[in-house]
C-alpha cells in the first residue's frame, strides 16, 4: 500500500464511507519492513494479538540489535530468545531499557506502554532442576503477553510425593506447562489429576539414550493421558506463547463478572 492509497484510505475512514472494522481489515496486511537480512512483520499484532518474537539463533548480534531497535517504540514489548549475553550487550547499546532474563536467555525491551500481567491460572510444573531454563523461557513468554505464571520446580515421578503435595495448585490451574525430560513421565501423572488441559514440553535433559530429548519427546507423544498437547523439545517459547493465547481466552471479562454479580443480587 502506497502513501497515496492510505491516505485515500484514512479519508474514507474520516467521511464515513468506510468503517473503522473494515480499514482495519485493509490495514493488517501492509506490507513489511525491509532491513535487507530481515522483513519485519509490524502488522502481526493486528492479525495474531501479538508481534514478531526474535530467534536470537543463527543471526549475528548486530543483526538482532538492529531487529530490536527497528521493532521497538511501535506499543509493544520485544522479546528476543535464546540470546547469549554479548547479543544482550549489543541490544542494550541500541535500546538501553533493554533487560536480561540469564537463565532464560531472553533479552526484553520493554515498551513504555507494557502493562503487568493480568491473566491468571498459569502453572509451570518442571520435572526437575535441570529444566529451568525451559521453564523460565515459557514463563518470561506468557507473563510477557499479560498471563502470570506460577511455578512448581522439581516435581518430577521420581519422587511422586513432591507432586501430590502440590494438588490443590494443580487442580486450581486454567492451564498447565509441563516440562521434563528423561523419560518425561510426568506430563501424563499430571494430565490424569487435572481438568485443564497441558502443554507439554520435552527437554534435552538425560543420559545417553534419551537422544537429546526425543526419548522425552515421545514419551509425551505416547501418553496415555488425553489433555494433553506436545510441543517440541526445549520450545519454552511456544509454550508459553500457547498457555498465555488460552489463559487470554479463559478469562473472564469484567462485564460479564458485573452481569453475573447483577443476577445474583436480584
Amino acid at each position: 500500500m502506497d502513501a497515496e492509497t492510505l491516505q485515500t484510505l484514512l479519508e474514507s475512514v474520516r467521511d464515513g464511507s468506510v468503517t473503522v472494522s473494515r480499514a482495519m481489515e485493509t490495514l493488517r496486511d501492509l506490507p513489511y519492513q525491509d532491513l535487507g537480512y530481515a522483513r519485519l512483520d509490524h502488522h502481526r499484532p493486528l492479525r495474531t494479538g501479538w508481534p514478531e518474537v526474535v530467534l536470537a539463533e543463527g543471526k549475528t548480534r548486530e543483526q538482532v540489535a538492529g531487529i530490536v531497535a527497528a521493532m521497538r517504540g511501535r506499543g509493544h514489548p520485544v522479546l528476543v530468545t535464546r540470546a547469549a549475553p554479548d547479543v544482550y550487550e549489543a541490544v542494550a547499546a541500541e535500546v538501553p531499557a533493554a533487560r536480561y532474563h540469564d537463565l532464560a536467555r531472553c533479552v526484553v525491551a520493554p515498551d513504555e506502554g507494557t502493562a503487568p500481567p493480568e491473566d491468571v491460572g498459569l502453572l509451570i510444573v518442571t520435572g526437575g532442576t535441570a529444566d529451568l531454563p525451559v521453564a523460565e523461557e515459557a514463563a518470561v513468554t506468557a507473563e510477557l503477553m499479560g498471563c502470570q505464571a506460577v511455578r512448581v520446580n522439581d516435581v518430577g515421578v521420581a519422587g511422586l510425593h513432591r507432586l501430590l503435595a502440590q494438588r490443590e495448585r494443580l487442580q486450581d490451574a486454567r492451564v498447565i506447562i509441563v516440562i521434563a525430560g528423561m523419560e518425561a513421565a510426568l506430563a501424563s501423572v499430571v494430565s490424569g489429576m487435572v481438568s485443564a488441559p497441558v502443554i507439554a514440553v520435552p527437554t534435552s535433559v538425560g543420559y545417553g539414550a534419551s537422544f537429546q530429548g526425543l526419548a522425552a519427546l515421545l514419551g509425551m507423544l505416547n501418553s496415555c493421558a488425553p489433555g494433553i498437547g506436545v510441543v517440541n523439545i526445549d520450545n519454552g517459547f511456544g509454550a508459553g506463547y500457547l498457555a498465555a493465547q488460552i489463559c487470554r481466552m479463559t478469562t473472564p471479562s469484567p462485564d460479564s463478572d458485573a452481569a453475573v454479580a447483577s443476577e445474583e443480587s436480584a
